[in-house]
């Protein structure tokens, strides 16, 4: 798909250039994850409106890139001021190409903690895009044959080859990924992943609201999953494949088998150098609770932890995965998690790329978790390792 950032240029270039989203392809051919597309809004647009500029766009998009299958409006915080009619605009062209055109009014993604936009492009997807699937459905034309192992992968955005990772091990143990939403993901994948059997949950906040929208329509059943650090890995692959047949329960205990002396090598190396010692996180998505066992593999404690968009359902999940009196907060300030540190006194920090660079002026060890640290992914066995 091709994504218009329908607003000033900035808006944008912030989305779009701050993350490692790894995917195949031709980048401007058959692939577009990395290009930048924008309305480009001038004051003149501000006072006259998008929506001719819009279509013009589309129109431009749709002569330049033919092979791209779809194309998404999302709309930056001056339009939701100006009120640009976005939906007409994506019905009207959408009928001009041929195409899907989805419009997401998801403007600075709204809410307390921008946790409505993720909630407002979950629901994007199911009224414009779950429609296709019921039409291929019905007239029979979906692009594979439906199977008894079919998962779809939700949640992950490959940030650094996580979607990767995940989806070999996966497929190691004999399930088949149909769908990744929305890491090296496509527009076909967004449409057909209904007819997986079970889907699997990486990032929960982001679209847990999809999730519920499946199991409503389709009954297709969901479950969270962590492949961070061996202890949690080999406990997910035990609950997926839980909910399959014995050859799927048989083919994870061989997949487990076959990377738990090396992972134990790990811990053996590195336990000793690392036990004792302490991390404070502050994250968004899951990485707050998901991260805490594979530093807890390592012997390294989590003395704090945090998220930028959480509710509540968020903080009731992290509980399982914390000690008693672990200090938690909510969508801190730059100065409040400065003087938390202060406070505690951590070995080691790990947070965003906002906070990087406080934190190794103070001396303190630092790991960028928003993508990584630039480094590869830190999902499954081998990238643990790595």
């Amino acid at each position: 798909m091709i994504h218009i950032s329908h607003g000033p240029v900035g808006c944008g270039y912030w989305s779009w250039s701050g993350r490692r989203n790894y995917y195949v392809g031709k980048t401007g051919i058959d692939t577009f994850g990395t290009m930048h597309f924008t309305s480009d809004f001038q004051e003149r647009d501000i006072v006259f409106g998008g929506d001719k500029k819009l279509a013009k766009i589309i129109h431009e998009i749709e002569e330049l890139f033919p092979l791209n299958r779809g194309i998404s409006v999302q709309s930056e915080c001056p339009i939701g001021l100006i009120g640009d009619d976005i939906e007409a605009v994506a019905k009207k062209t959408s009928k001009e190409i041929g195409k899907p055109v989805i419009p997401l009014r998801c403007e600075g993604f709204r809410g307390v903690s921008q946790s409505l936009g993720h909630h407002i492009a979950n629901d994007a997807i199911r009224d414009w895009v779950f429609p296709h699937f019921d039409k291929a459905k019905k007239e029979n034309k979906l692009d594979f044959e439906p199977g008894p192992y079919d998962v779809a992968l939700i949640g992950d955005y490959n940030i650094g080859g996580d979607a990767w990772a995940s989806r070999m091990l996966l497929e190691e143990m004999g399930l088949r990924v149909v769908a990744q939403w929305s890491g090296d993901g496509t527009i076909n994948e967004l449409i057909q992943g209904p007819a997986a059997k079970l889907i699997l949950i990486h990032c929960y906040r982001s679209m847990n609201y999809i999730c519920r929208s499946l199991e409503e329509a389709y009954g297709l059943p969901w479950m969270e999953f962590n492949f961070f650090g061996p202890t949690k890995i080999a406990a997910s692959l035990r609950e997926i494949a839980a909910k399959f047949d014995d050859k799927i329960k048989a083919n994870a205990e061989k997949v487990i088998a076959k990377y738990q002396p090396i992972m134990d090598e790990v811990v053996k190396k590195y336990r000793p150098r690392l036990e004792g010692n302490s991390v404070m996180l502050y994250v968004g998505g899951l990485r707050p609770r998901h991260v805490v066992p594979a530093f807890e593999d390592l012997g390294i404690k989590v003395i704090g932890t945090g998220y930028e968009f959480a509710h509540n359902d968020d903080y009731k999940r992290t509980t399982h995965y914390i000690d008693n009196a672990t200090i938690i907060y909510d969508d801190v300030t730059a100065y409040e998690f400065e003087e938390f540190v202060k406070a505690k006194k951590p070995d080691l920090v790990a947070s965003g790329i906002k906070e990087k660079y406080v934190f190794q002026k103070m001396g303190l060890p630092f790991r960028q978790m928003h993508s990584w640290d630039y480094s590869d992914s830190e999902c499954g066995w081998e990238r643990w390792v790595g």
